[in-house]
């Protein structure tokens, strides 16, 4: 039963015992997996942000006959099933690949479950969410103003510092948040590729799953809202900054 009591709101338990709001929140919510998640989000955010860029740019000016074969590769991870795909990451990550073996050489142990296999699997895991956005707002720029910026003498980089990049940023917006908050929802891939060990690899989406199978419904409720909050949130900031561009109710 849910009582208001002061400015706090209040809880009363089975026991008939009263806890504030702030006592449920710090004692249900792992704040530890929940700020791993945070890293990681914004971690694979910004990865994505920097190599997404150069292969989103090549997708939206590229001539290529068959670029249609690079658009599906990126795409992948869209239709294969999260478990498919952190199978195959977790081979090739595992002791006995090239990459697990060399990564071994070098620090002396293997990047499967590890934070930063965890990193490499939710970049491949969200590479889509952030490519196609951008590939889109570039291919949206119109090509006569970039013809004129190169008759003027500007670089191909010039170009795109100065007229295809600040015309993208709604695009730019959209791929960064769509990463962000599809990374804070993973839950096959990354316990595929870096198992549940808490402090290291155990997610917010690993922790609801623990809470649910636990029967502790009231933690798995309380960081399922928090996600809830944050994936709202990330749709608001896409539809807010896109408002102009995507036509969702074009009778108004």
């Amino acid at each position: 039963m849910t009582t208001e009591h002061s400015r706090h709101c209040v809880f009363q338990n089975g026991n008939g015992e009263r806890k504030t709001c702030l006592y449920w929140l710090r004692t249900l919510m792992d704040w530890q997996a929940f700020w791993l998640t945070i890293r990681l989000a914004l971690l694979v955010a910004l990865v994505l942000c920097v190599f997404g860029l150069p292969i989103a740019y090549w997708i939206a000016f590229s001539g290529k006959r068959w670029k249609f074969i690079v658009e599906a590769i990126v795409a992948l991870p869209i239709v294969l099933p999260p478990t498919v795909l952190g199978f195959y990451v977790l081979l090739a990550l595992g002791s006995r690949s090239f990459l697990g073996r060399s990564w071994r050489s070098l620090t002396g142990h293997t990047l499967a479950f590890t934070f930063t296999g965890l990193v490499i699997g939710s970049i491949i895991y969200s590479l889509p969410f952030a490519v196609q956005p951008f590939a889109t707002a570039f291919a949206l720029v119109d090509r006569r103003l970039i013809a004129a910026s190169k008759t003027l003498g500007v670089s191909d980089l010039g170009t795109f510092l100065r007229v295809v990049l600040p015309l993208s940023v709604p695009g730019l917006v959209t791929g960064i948040a769509l990463s962000f908050a599809h990374t804070m929802g993973e839950f096959g891939v990354v316990l595929m590729v870096g198992g549940n060990i808490p402090g290291v690899t155990r997610t917010v989406s690993i922790d609801i799953y623990d809470q649910v199978q636990a029967l502790n419904y009231a933690g798995a409720n309380q960081t399922a809202l928090v996600l809830l909050a944050f994936s709202f949130a990330a749709l608001c900031l896409v539809y807010g900054v896109n408002r102009k561009a995507w036509a969702v109710w074009p009778w108004r």
